[in-house]
């Protein structure tokens, strides 16, 4: 998931803090930023259509997404875009209430329910975290390839002006020495 994710031009772990179902929007806070560059604590992103995902309870999210031409986002249906609770949403149904007074096939039949609630719930944290895990090791590889990368410019600059500074030496030398021999025979 998170291969497939990062594909998307911003990735970040955040949380939903503003639903409006009106203007069909919903703002997250960067909590932590994975991917892409983005200036702002706060990202607002756009229902685009019947592809788009609604965040529609405030949660926690990890999010793969690409830009709108507007700086908002859009989250696709196809991404691996997920929140804290199963399917980022609260479209489960929660398990209906057992009362002493059902029959106990019922009863059985509420709790296999419950149970099954809970082992979807279990498992979409599960991947939750190994996701979020997975993107904190990229960006520590990311940061870990920059600074790399930045090293290796400064040793090459720094190299560069060795030999530009070796050169400069040798003109000198050479030149001291052409006065000293000049010296030399102007004297005989």
């Amino acid at each position: 998931m998170v291969e497939t994710g990062l594909k998307y031009e911003i990735v970040f772990y955040g949380e939903v803090i503003k639903v409006d179902s009106i203007k069909r929007t919903y703002t997250f806070k960067i909590i932590e930023l994975f991917k892409g560059k983005y200036n702002s604590q706060f990202i607002t992103q756009k229902y685009s259509g019947n592809c788009s995902i609604i965040p529609s309870i405030k949660q926690l999210w990890i999010v793969y997404a690409s830009f709108n031409d507007d700086k908002t986002i859009k989250l696709s249906g196809c991404s691996p875009s997920t929140g804290f609770k199963p399917y980022g949403s609260d479209s489960m149904p929660s398990p209906p209430e057992i009362h002493i007074s059902q029959k106990i096939e019922d009863q059985i039949k509420s709790l296999t329910f419950y149970v099954w609630n809970l082992s979807s719930e279990n498992r979409n944290l599960q991947d939750w975290i190994y996701q979020l895990e997975q993107l904190r090791i990229y960006k520590t590889l990311e940061n870990q390839k920059s600074e790399k990368e930045k090293t290796e410019s400064k040793v090459e600059s720094y190299s560069k002006y060795i030999i530009i500074s070796l050169i400069v030496n040798i003109l000198l030398f050479l030149s001291l020495l052409f006065v000293i021999l000049k010296k030399k025979n102007f004297a005989k």
